[in-house]
């Protein structure tokens, strides 16, 4: 069993900035990978970055740029960097632990999330 939870959260303006975190425990066995995804109320969930395997990271294609991912493995910590957002990045923000070919699936272990509003 694996758990995460976020933190971080809040209201932004447009064009500031925002970390999100993720404290990650218990037990991951096998090939796992983390990363983050998102949902904006009423839409489908939307993959925002992971790591892969051999340590690097993929940020979704819209989102590079702006978004990066980092973590510090010494404190199982997990994070998200928001650099300008822009009001479409208002959404509930997760972190997910999964086994890496099934990353941008959407399927693997998260925490409760944690919002994000960008206003004007």
């Amino acid at each position: 069993q694996v758990y995460l939870q976020e933190s971080g959260g809040g209201s932004v303006q447009a064009g500031g900035s925002l970390r999100l975190s993720c404290v990650v425990s218990g037990n991951m066995e096998g090939n796992y990978c983390l990363g983050w995804f998102r949902q904006a109320s009423g839409k489908e969930p939307e993959g925002v970055g992971f790591f892969e395997s051999d340590g690097s990271e993929t940020i979704a294609d819209r989102l590079k740029g702006r978004f990066s991912i980092s973590q510090d493995v010494a404190k199982r910590t997990l994070y998200l960097h928001l650099n300008n957002p822009q009001l479409e990045d208002t959404a509930m923000y997760y972190c997910q632990a999964d086994l890496c070919w099934r990353s941008w699936l959407l399927k693997g272990y998260r925490g409760q999330g944690t919002q994000v509003t960008v206003s004007s």
